[in-house]
């Protein structure tokens, strides 16, 4: 993880987003993006991974333009749009647009991998563990 005054802005908005939010395993929510941070070497892809659904979850009060205000750049910003996930686009076609963007194709894979491990669910596969798996095998073969 990389710490710098824009990543502590992106945890403390990432907290106050999903502070009352909890996974499926029942786990308070916050640790999730915290989780994928921890994984991250640089300030934009910390960025990303702390804020990567903050606007997919909370988007009535949190906005790509009140994140643009918040000075947070155009590369955190472009990724997140890649990763904002319009429900009306087919899964894959929306993982074959973030394919296109380094940063935004390491927080997926991070978060793609979180999202499948049994451990956090009580052993159980969620219901897209294998549009996961398909999603994990295309983004670790679209980067190489």
């Amino acid at each position: 993880m990389y710490y710098s005054e824009l990543v502590k802005k992106a945890c403390n908005i990432m907290f106050q987003a999903h502070k009352n939010d909890f996974d499926k395993g029942g786990y308070p929510y916050v640790f999730h993006p915290f989780f994928l941070a921890t994984q991250m070497d640089d300030e934009v892809s910390t960025c990303v991974a702390l804020l990567h659904d903050v606007i997919e979850d909370h988007g009535d009060k949190y906005t790509f333009e009140y994140l643009e205000s918040e000075g947070f750049p155009k590369e955190v910003l472009d990724a997140l749009r890649l990763l904002t996930h319009d429900e009306s686009v087919p899964y894959m076609d929306y993982v074959r647009k973030i394919a296109s963007n380094p940063v935004a194709s390491k927080v997926k894979l991070a978060d793609l991998k979180h999202n499948s491990d049994v451990r956090r669910v009580e052993g159980k596969r969620t219901k897209k563990y294998e549009l996961y798996m398909e999603a994990i095998d295309f983004l670790e073969n679209s980067t190489k």
